[in-house]
């Protein structure tokens, strides 16, 4: 669909350029066939063509210092001549489509089959009414009229499953349209910078037409392909296009080609816009994926089919929505995005381990019923099988087989995903209000077993409001900002100068929005400081840079994280060269060999001076948490002229101006949010760039280190040197013996901060494996957010390539607001244990009635539409009322539960049982003797349609009570004895609990024939909820209970980690794995997969989930739990082909094999778990170090 959209926009831009080709001096083609072109073919393309790029401008009509006149007129031609920046997504698909779809569900398919056979038996009459010889029980109480009513139960049935398909269609619908709003939305949100007019404005991505001069810089994705016209240093990313890792330096005469969804990665500079939307190069890509999209579906389809498993329809390619380049980064980025998360580990082994016992359960019941039957009836009963009585028989059959479909439908917790994808996409939308723009859905979860955080020092654990606060210059040390007097003119204008020129011409300080406020810092906010300081001294930089302008800047050595300083060269009036340049004080220190002294004259400048100044007033600084910067220059003469390129050289012999103190106040809620993380067993690292004795000073005031304890504090450079061996490679071990103790990482490069991620991920030290989260705003930080378990990336400060890499983005680039991830994270844990608590419940009760029932009395209690009631409207609101439970602030009292912590724990399984075995004596004492307590016939052995009794309605509505009441017992996992506590603060549990309780009468009263309810009298309901509420006082009964007692009680669902495999043989290995897997297990990957794209709800949740959230979390990325059980990547990996009920073998990736950690023994309590946990902060503390905190150490750490 999608080419044809791009087919017809084609056909419609030739005709256009016919009739304007005129207007501009070159076509659409011209411009898509150049930007085809690379590197040196590409320049010489230009050369030949239009001469160069300043002709390119005047063929587009544009300027290349004042851009596009930007007149609405031109701009509305440029679109229609050249195309929108915007691709064309695909078609959505028809409500049809979305019901056909809903249909191919293998329960749903099932049920309908089973309701056909049964609907067609009832109206086939056997001719002569041979019925009383056939089987004697058929011929019971059946009058006339009920045999007429045969029908009603497989319509009913057919009608339940209309009504599922019919709601899923609905909610995959809506929550398309809603996916591509949001999408819109994302799109809008997306601004570029561009010159009009001689302005610098910014614009949306969706504005930006052919002929545009955009300015781009560090960290930017480009929306639009263009050409290189003045820049300097800039190096691209071209991986997402080529698939080469490299970095790609352009140039204006070697290679001048940019190309949209890159990124920048380095440098900065201007280029014109030559193609937009479907002609650049990732619009052409896009073109193909949407005309490939439908060809793949297909094959897909079939091959799913040989495979043997219909079970999951191919994801359609979302990406054609995307409207910018960054999807393909993401489909790449979640190939190897994370292993498994731990919550959908755990779910998935045990949904498998629920469903096989539901299917072993149903088979039993069903072949029982059959034999029981035959045997009854052709053995004891001695009779013929007459051919006239078959259709008879028959309908026994498919009643037998209804009912085993139906324990199998209850066996099945297909609420479990519904419950997990309400839970996430309700706390994701809850935490757009907390400031976490949640991207990945699963990083929410995750979130609630971080054991370590580390996080960025600027911006995150401060305000990122640079202030100069102190300066050396002139040989004072000024506590405060000098007065302009007390500084040499000489000195002072250089000053100026050096910092107005050698600062991006973006960074600006604007006046306050509001009358009184502080004025704006736009741009680097350390550049803002340094020109805050030029404004303090009452001097300005704007008139300076008019006077030199960007163009006129000879050569730029970009900021980055190799070289920690900028230089700016210009060229003097007299042709010689000067060059200025700032950065970290001890690295340009090293670089200086003069001075300027107090009259503004050079002085030599030893490196004893050196060693006096760091210790006189760099160290003092850093003291007071001032990040130091030192400001330099030198000349050159123009013959000959330097070698520019030869870094090295020219970076040396510097003449000192001044060195300047910034401040960086620590936000005021962060100590407190720290506190609150160490209260919750995170420990809190900090790695920055900035020198040691800053970074000591602010970890101090945020309370990350307390002045006394044992923590180490290390510089990059000695970080590698006690990690690495004499080969100068990484090992583990020598990691293992740094990071429990290390807490600020200070002068640290990227590559530190990944290794010191990945050091701590793989460590096998401690007995849980650490989930680490890392905090970053750069696009040197891309690696370490990727590799970290859940990255945060900067919503205000971060690059488009940190936000990129992300799972959550900060909106307010505040450390407080990861606390409030962690508190959902972990509520979204306890959410789904609580239904799971209930949800169990339920189903062990009505699989053990259906399974008994069935063997005893030749008809389930339950019949399958109520079944169908309990099972939808008991699991679909019990996960709706029990995942949108709110976090307290309690949750962040206790340790984090670690990956091999069960999901049911003991005292859970304490619950489930023990509300399992009073509900049962209760149903069992009804079925059995229930007609003799209220007085009424009994509902045993009823033949074939007859009317439905008093006495099971009364067991069916009396099962609905005491779940309801259940229900509110669920809400509490811990123990704790007020199941009541904070039930008001969740308006959604009340309403659906009342809710359930109004359509349970209805059914009763008025449900009849369909649901097999008679209408019960006012005693007999009273007597119905009095059991329900006696669920309550027993609550209490077994609250009382010491878990500690009941050593038979096992947990469920935990995750044991398997021996390391050396990497190479993994990789050989995989492969077999998979094969021989397949072949093992091809029942239980059918049955599997069967059962879980199935379930009725897992629809809604598609449903619901994306409705809510599809568009924020990136579509290739729906790592949802039945996406999970879908996928044959995932396949349930234990080597053993027999499975006891709740194993304890492994099921995961082999990803995970490399991060092992010794399993914990699947039956210790809680409270010895949670002492696991302890142990590792303890060990920390006692420990002896080898390195001590004194002043001494760290000041040879720092020199």
């Amino acid at each position: 669909m999608g080419d044809m959209t791009n087919s017809d926009f084609y056909s419609k831009n030739q005709r256009n350029e016919a009739n304007h080709a005129g207007e501009f001096g070159c076509t659409l083609e011209d411009l898509r066939s150049l930007m085809e072109l690379r590197g040196t073919e590409a320049v010489v393309k230009i050369k030949e063509t239009y001469g160069d790029t300043e002709s390119l401008c005047r063929h587009l009509k544009t300027s290349p210092t004042e851009g596009l006149p930007g007149t609405d007129a031109d701009l509305d031609k440029r679109k229609l001549i050249f195309g929108k920046n915007f691709i064309p997504p695909k078609k959505p698909k028809t409500f049809l489509q979305l019901v056909w779809e809903a249909l191919q569900d293998v329960t749903l398919i099932i049920l309908e089959i089973a309701a056909i056979i049964s609907l067609g038996l009832s109206f086939y009459h056997p001719p002569g009414e041979g019925g009383e010889d056939c089987a004697a029980s058929s011929a019971g109480g059946e009058d006339e009229g009920e045999a007429e009513a045969g029908w009603i139960e497989g319509a009913a049935i057919l009608l339940s499953v209309i009504c599922v398909v019919l709601v899923t269609a609905f909610n995959d619908w809506s929550k398309e349209k809603q996916f591509r709003g949001l999408q819109s939305r994302i799109e809008q949100e997306q601004k570029f910078t561009v010159i009009r007019g001689g302005q610098v404005i910014q614009i949306p991505v969706a504005e930006i037409v052919v002929g545009d001069i955009a300015q781009i810089k560090y960290g930017d994705l480009l929306p639009a392909d263009g050409i290189f016209i003045q820049g300097n240093d800039l190096k691209i990313d071209e991986s997402s296009l080529t698939g080469e890792s490299d970095q790609v330096r352009k140039s204006v005469d070697k290679d001048p080609m940019l190309l949209s969804g890159t990124h920048v990665m380095e440098g900065s500079g201007r280029m014109l816009v030559t193609a937009v939307g479907v002609n650049s190069q990732t619009g052409i890509i896009f073109t193909l994926l949407g005309a490939g999209g439908e060809e793949e579906e297909k094959k897909d389809k079939k091959a799913k089919q040989q495979d043997g498993a219909a079970a999951m329809e191919m994801q359609p390619l979302k990406s054609a929505e995307g409207g910018e380049g960054d999807d393909k980064d993401k489909r790449k980025a979640n190939m190897h995005k994370k292993e498994k998360s731990v919550l959908q580990g755990k779910l998935t082994k045990l949904a498998v381990q629920i469903g096989k016992a539901g299917l072993v359960m149903s088979a039993i019941t069903v072949i029982i019923l059959v034999l029981y039957f035959c045997i009854d009836n052709f053995v004891v009963q001695d009779k013929q099988w007459l051919p006239e009585c078959t259709p008879v028989y028959v309908q026994y059959f498919v009643k037998f087989f209804i009912i085993g479909v139906t324990v199998l439908v209850v066996a099945v917790p297909e609420g479990l995903p519904l419950a997990v994808t309400i839970s996430l996409a309700y706390s994701v939308k809850k935490m757009m209000k907390d400031n976490n723009l949640v991207r990945h859905l699963d990083a929410c979860e995750t979130m609630g077993n971080a054991t370590a955080i580390c996080s960025d020092k600027t911006g995150t654990l401060t305000t990122n409001r640079m202030t100069v606060v102190q300066a050396y210059v002139a040989d004072v040390h000024y506590k405060e900002i000098p007065g302009p007097d007390s500084i040499p003119a000489k000195t002072l204008e250089l000053l100026v100068n050096a910092i107005a020129l050698n600062s991006a011409y973006t960074t600006k300080i604007l006046p306050p929005e509001k009358e009184g406020g502080l004025p704006r810092q736009v741009g680097n906010k350390t550049e803002c400081g340094l020109l805050g300081f030029v404004l303090d001294l009452k001097q300005d930089y704007q008139p300076i840079r008019t006077q030199i302008p960007e163009e006129k800047l000879y050569k730029v050595y970009t900021f980055n994280s190799v070289r920690k300083s900028m230089s700016t060269v210009i060229k003097l009036p007299d042709g010689s060269f000067r060059m200025y340049s700032k950065g970290a004080s001890e690295i340009v220190l090293k670089k200086c060999s003069k001075i300027l002294n107090g009259a503004g004259e050079l002085r030599i400048f030893r490196p004893r001076d050196r060693d006096e100044m760091v210790k006189k007033v760099i160290e003092p600084m850093a003291c007071d948490g001032l990040r130091t910067i030192c400001i330099a220059y030198r000349d050159f003469s123009n013959n000959p002229e330097p070698e520019w390129d030869n870094e090295n050289d020219i970076l040396t012999d510097l003449t000192c101006i001044c060195v300047v103190g910034i401040e960086d106040p620590v936000r005021p809620e962060v100590p407190e949010a720290i506190r609150k993380c160490q209260r919750a067993g995170i420990t809190v690292r900090m790695v920055t760039g900035d020198n040691i004795n800053t970074a000591r000073a602010i970890a101090i005031k945020c309370g990350i280190i307390h002045p006394g304890e044992d923590f180490l504090c290390i510089e990059g450079k000695e970080f590698n040197r006690r990690i690495r061996n004499e080969k100068g490679e990484i090992e583990q071990e020598r990691i293992d013996k740094i990071w429990p103790k290390l807490r600020v990482l200070a002068r640290s490069s990227p590559t530190d901060k990944h290794t010191l991620v990945k050091g701590i991920i793989d460590s096998t030290q401690v007995e849980q494996r650490q989930v680490v989260a890392v905090t970053g705003d750069g696009t040197n930080d891309g690696p370490a957010l990727k590799k970290a378990d859940v990255g945060f990336a900067m919503g205000i400060a971060g690059t488009d390539v940190a936000k990129e890499a992300s799972d959550i983005i900060l909106t307010d680039d505040n450390f407080s607001s990861i606390v409030k991830a962690v508190m959902w994270g972990r509520n979204v844990y306890d959410s789904i244990s609580k239904f799971l608590q209930f949800q169990l419940t339920v189903n062990v009760v009505a699989v053990i009635v259906a399974f008994t029932g069935a063997c005893i009395t030749q008809d389930s209690p339950l019949k399958a539409v109520q079944m169908l009631w309990v099972n939808l409207i008991m699991d679909t609101f019990a996960s709706l009322a029990l995942a949108t439970e709110p976090p307290t602030e309690s949750l962040l009292l206790r340790k984090p539960y670690g990956r091999n912590k069960a999901l049911i724990s003991r005292t859970m399984m304490k619950n489930i049982l023990g509300h399992a075995v009073y509900q049962l004596i209760l149903i069992f004492t009804l079925l059995f003797v229930g007609e003799k307590i209220f007085k009424i016939d009994s509902g045993r052995n009823a033949p074939l349609h007859s009317p439905p009794s008093e006495h099971y309605t009364i067991i069916f509505n009396t099962f609905v009570m005491m779940q309801l009441f259940n229900e509110i017992n669920a809400r509490k996992i811990h123990g704790e004895r007020n199941v009541f506590d904070g039930i008001f603060r969740n308006p959604i549990f009340c309403t659906i609990v009342l809710g359930t309780f109004g359509v349970q009468i209805v059914i009763v009263q008025f449900g009849g024939k369909p649901f097999s309810c008679s209408p019960l009298q006012l005693d007999q309901w009273m007597w119905c909820v009095f059991i329900g509420l006696g669920e309550l006082v027993w609550g209490q009964v077994i609250a009382t209970i010491p878990t500690s007692r009941l050593k038979f009680l096992k947990e469920a669902g935990g995750l044991t980690e398997k021996p390391e495999v050396p990497e190479e043989e993994l990789n050989e290995d995989v492969e077999e794995i998979d094969h021989a897997e397949r072949e093992l297990r091809r029942g239980q990957i059918l049955w599997f997969r069967g059962l879980n794209r199935i379930q009725t709800q897992i629809r809604v949740v598609k449903a619901f989930r994306s409705s809510l959230y599809e568009g924020l979390e990136k579509p290739e990325s729906r790592t949802s739990i039945h996406n999970f059980m879908t996928h044959p990547e995932f396949r349930i990996e234990d080597s053993q082909p027999h499975i006891p009920l709740i194993d304890d073998t492994e099921l995961e990736d082999p990803a995970l094999k490399q991060n092992p950690s010794p399993p914990s023994s699947l039956n210790k309590n809680n409270s010895a778990i949670d002492s696991g946990i302890n142990l590792t902060t303890d060990t920390s503390k006692s420990a002896t170090s080898s390195s001590p905190g004194s002043p001494i150490h760290s000041l040879e750490t720092s020199l």
